[in-house]
């Protein structure tokens, strides 16, 4: 399939979702760039891979221009025609009016309908033939752009023929400005030059802008899949197979036609995505194919592996199969797209040319496991010593965390053992091992092969309940789907205390997620009953943790002594387990008590532990530093460490509700207020599909503090409302986890509803209990204490409350809390028209916010010293009272506006200035207009010019560009 029909494919299976006047999926930002380039008289060309949707969003832009009367002329190269001269200018030309076309003069008007009527003297005709053409083309357009704007829409312009470049090219160079703009979407396949009959690498003009289409992000995948009745997880997977190219996703979407597979089974790839996958390799050299085998029989990939493989040119093999859309290369690390590229390349490969590569493989891996496992995949026979390097290999890997490898080596030491009767007791007990660590790594289609082969097979009761268990395992937050694996794993278990420990165990788990605490508690009370009489202290500590959540979550007073006990009996391994390890509960219960420097520093040391892990141990880890950073103010970390999170959530096939949740908490902390409502939307659409009651309410706390962020008060407070209701259902009573209520009063009093709000802070304060027990939840009640008393005219008490709850986040180390306390003061302050002590405090928030690297923060602070209308800073103008009284002069600049000044005079863009300053370009550019209006000027070249005048600096208050 041709690019330009996969990207019509992906547009025709975006049209129940984009509708005609709506932007594509994921690309409204990019195309707002691209609309306001071209209104302002720019050209642009679009590149990308095959399928991430050039041609989608080139039509986009050519319907945003047709909707505003102008003039869009089409055209679209083709392989097969890239050697036909003026094939793509004949088709231009027989869009433009008949009469303009006809004005033109000679020979101008017949060497045009020469290349209408495909004449052979016309096309064929080099030198002053080609120059006619071209003069004729150029002044075609100037007369239709006299009547309206053009634009000039060429898509897959890499097989536009040479010829119609050149008189293209020509012409949008000399009438640029003069209403013709020209957008072109194009793959150049490398080596392709004009002399071969297509053209090479070529924009419009000399300044058009190269516009490379990233992938589509998970959340923008799932809104995209959310029509089709996707659930999110097979969505975020279907991302990671797909490295978010639009049409790939779609195609492998294909596999869920009729219906998602049960139990978290991999779906079978579609052979139209086989087809395409074999038919893209078909492109590529000989040699790149090669490397590319090379990089798919090793187990982590890199660019320098494969070199010292034998592959001398597979930095540029690996770039051909990127551009050709086969893998994604990241850091120098490989990843097809989708993983099954893998498959097909070992399908076309004969059994001696496979053993070659892993034999190659195995001289080269650098770790003792890798070459086992190569030297194991080169000798496919049974071989019982083999199997016995295979096994301690395995052993090695799953003591140091390394789950992936030790499920691969598990698995092949199943298939090299020999069929002889007496070793099919070890086989079987091989493939338990194998979905065992297969389901800590989180790979599925390993542990259903290993499960289906057990449960086909004369297994033992404990084979059979450890393999359900594996099973259910995988599922991660959706565990109250797998009503049908536990009644089996019941069955076979049989009351046997060994099994019936850690079924019981999951079970509490399933409640705990399903909303139902109480429940949760008894059976892990049972769970740790079954444990001791078995002596199985892992599973007993385990237990133990979730009857401390429990008790914490309901409001209990023994979470602490229950923890104690769990803490007391030996540390379970490195089994895959240490987020629901007593170490990680004791971690998890440090932040609920504000003691985040000690949980992360207990983080970090777990990190180090579990990072050569791929499954949920290290997502956990992961997302809960992402927590912590955001509470201490470490707003890039958070990002980094909820990236991180939600990328090995994505690769792992994992529930997507807890990474999403910390990536929406990092973005509004130090990303995007928008990003993270997006992620906020998209977790809770994932967590009420699973029926996750713990992230459904998290994504609703996030949510609703973005929505209030925004300035939507009355939705976040109708979010937030959602809340109350969902853990008034499930008898959760303890503010410590969720720290939800303060933000709904605050909400409420500023919809003017004091009493509900007071009547919310109450029962806060309640459930806390003594203020030395939750002191940062108490700090926030204070806050929105402070709100309520505000709102009721007793502006003392509420600067008291925030002043206390200020000074309390300070000796926490929360400074985004104490940030907000400020923003609380100033607006106390604003409304008792003490503006000089507002803008002091907002200015002293936005310092703080900036130093954090809080740009949303930093934002609100800035607006927030816009709308006091500040002109210098409170040092400069003093203190006197009239100050507050008395409007800044209109020439005055506020302190930010003072900064954007300079830093523009001096030349910086507006992205600059917005990167630096940690603000959006948006206000930037509202900013600039406000600049503008005060001081009188029109442009930036009469900024500067005004502010290299002395008066002019000191109307402004400028002093320097920082």
């Amino acid at each position: 399939m041709t690019d330009h029909a996969a990207d019509t494919t992906q547009q025709i299976t975006q049209t129940p979702q984009t509708g005609p006047h709506r932007p594509p999926v994921g690309r409204t930002a990019l195309l707002a760039a691209l609309e306001a380039r071209v209104a302002a008289g720019g050209s642009a060309v679009l590149t990308g891979p095959s399928g991430i949707g050039r041609s989608t969003v080139l039509e986009a832009v050519a319907a945003s221009a047709t909707a505003r009367g102008e003039l869009v002329l089409r055209a679209s190269g083709a392989e097969t025609e890239r050697w036909l001269p003026y094939a793509g200018l004949a088709d231009l030309l027989g869009q433009v009016p008949v009469g303009l076309l006809a004005a033109l003069p000679e020979p101008q008007r017949s060497a045009l309908y020469g290349v209408l009527l495909r004449d052979r003297q016309t096309t064929d005709a080099g030198g002053q033939g080609q120059s006619v053409c071209r003069l004729a083309w150029r002044g075609l357009l100037g007369r239709c752009a006299a009547d309206r704007p053009v634009l000039l829409v060429v898509d897959d312009a890499q097989w536009l023929d040479g010829p119609t470049v050149d008189a293209l090219r020509y012409a949008a160079r000399r009438l640029t400005g003069l209403g013709v703009r020209a957008v072109t979407a194009g793959r150049w396949p490398e080596g392709m030059a004009a002399g071969d009959g297509g053209s090479a690498t070529w924009t419009p003009t000399p300044a058009s802008v190269v516009v490379p289409l990233p992938p589509l992000a998970p959340d923008e995948l799932a809104e995209l899949f959310a029509q089709y009745g996707l659930p999110a997880r097979v969505a975020n997977t279907l991302h990671a197979d797909s490295g978010g190219n639009p049409y790939l996703a779609l195609a492998l979407a294909g596999a869920f036609t009729d219906r998602i597979p049960r139990h978290w089974r991999p779906a079978p790839l579609p052979q139209r995505v086989h087809d395409m996958i074999s038919e893209r390799l078909a492109t590529l050299p000989d040699r790149a194919r090669e490397t590319l085998l090379t990089a798919a029989f090793a187990t982590r990939p890199t660019v320098d592996l494969l070199r010292r493989a034998g592959r001398a040119e597979a930095e540029h093999d690996i770039r051909l199969a990127a551009a050709a859309g086969l893998l994604v290369a990241e850091g120098g690390t490989v990843r097809f797209t989708p993983p099954a590229v893998g498959t097909v390349l070992a399908e076309h490969a004969a059994a001696a040319h496979r053993a070659e590569v892993h034999t190659a493989l195995a001289a080269v891996v650098p770790d003792a496991a890798g070459r086992v496992r190569h030297r194991a995949l080169a000798a496919p026979g049974p071989d019982a010593a083999l199997v016995r390097s295979l096994v301690t290999a395995a052993e090695a890997a799953a003591r140091q965390g390394s789950h992936r490898m030790a499920a691969e080596l598990y698995l092949l030491a199943a298939d090299r053992t020999p069929a002889e009767p007496a070793g099919q007791s070890a086989r079987l007990e091989w493939l338990v091992a194998a979905a065992e660590a297969g389901a800590s790594a989180a790979l599925p289609a390993l542990v259903h092969r290993a499960a289906d082969a057990v449960l086909a097979a004369d297994a033992s009761r404990a084979q059979r309940t450890r393999v359900r268990i594996a099973l259910l395992d995988l599922s991660g937050q959706g565990l109250s789907e797998m009503d049908e694996v536990f009644a089996a794993a019941l069955l076979d278990a049989d009351g046997d205390p060994a099994l019936m420990g850690p079924l019981r165990l999951r079970i509490s788990w399933s409640a705990l997620v399903d909303g139902r605490p109480e429940r949760s508690g008894r059976e892990a009370d049972a769970a740790a009953g079954h444990a001791r009489a078995a002596g199985d202290t892992t599973t007993e500590a385990m237990a133990l943790g979730v009857r401390a959540t429990v008790s914490v979550i309901t409001g209990r007073d023994d979470h602490r002594a229950v923890l104690d006990r769990a803490l007391r009996l030996p540390e379970p391994p490195l089994n895959g387990w240490l987020h629901a390890s007593p170490r990680f509960v004791a971690a998890r219960f440090a932040v609920f008590e504000d003691r985040l420097a000690e949980a992360r520093e207990e983080l970090l040391r777990m990190l180090a532990l579990v990072e050569r892990g791929s499954g949920e141990e290290v997502v956990h880890v992961l997302r809960s530093l992402a927590e912590v950073s955001v509470r201490t103010g470490r707003c890039r970390d958070a990002l980094d460490f909820a990236d991180r999170a939600v990328r090995i959530t994505e690769e792992a096939s994992l529930s997507p509700g807890p990474a999403w949740w910390d990536a929406a908490v990092a973005e509004l902390a130090g990303g995007s207020v928008g990003r993270a409502v997006a992620y906020a939307e998209s977790g809770l659409r994932a967590s009420t599909q699973e029926r996750d009651a713990i992230y459904r309410g998290r994504h609703l706390h996030v949510l609703g503090q973005a929505r209030m962020r925004g300035g939507d008060v009355r939705g976040g407070v109708e979010t937030l409302l959602r809340i109350e209701t969902l853990e008034r259902g499930q008898g959760v009573c303890s503010p410590l986890a969720l720290r939800w209520h303060g933000d709904l009063a605050s909400g409420l009093a500023a919809l003017g509803e004091t009493d509900r709000a007071e009547e919310v802070i109450r029962a806060a304060r309640a459930a806390v209990g003594s203020r030395a027990r939750g002191v940062g939840v108490t700090a926030q009640l204070d806050r929105a204490e402070a709100a309520v008393r505000a709102a009721r005219g007793d502006a003392d008490t509420a600067l008291e409350l925030l002043g206390d709850a200020a000074r309390r986040f300070e000796e926490l180390g929360q400074p985004l809390e104490r940030g907000h306390c400020l923003l609380e003061r100033a607006r106390v302050d604003r409304r008792r028209r003490r503006h000089a002590a507002a803008r002091a405090a907002v200015a002293e928030a936005l310092e703080l916010f900036t130093e954090c690297g809080a740009r949303p923060w930093a934002e609100q602070a800035g607006r927030s010293l816009d709308r006091l209308g500040a002109g210098t800073s409170p040092a400069r103008q003093g203190t006197g009272a009239h100050e507050d009284r008395d409007p800044a002069p209109r020439r005055v600049l506020t302190d930010n506006e003072a900064r954007i000044a300079a830093l523009v005079g001096e030349g910086a863009t507006n992205q600059e200035v917005a990167a630096r300053m940690f603000l959006s370009v948006k206000t930037i550019e509202a900013s600039l207009t406000r600049i503008y209006r005060k001081l009188g000027i029109r442009s930036r070249t009469q900024l500067g010019t005004w502010l290299r005048s002395g008066a002019g600096r000191a109307d402004a208050g400028v002093t320097s560009s920082e």
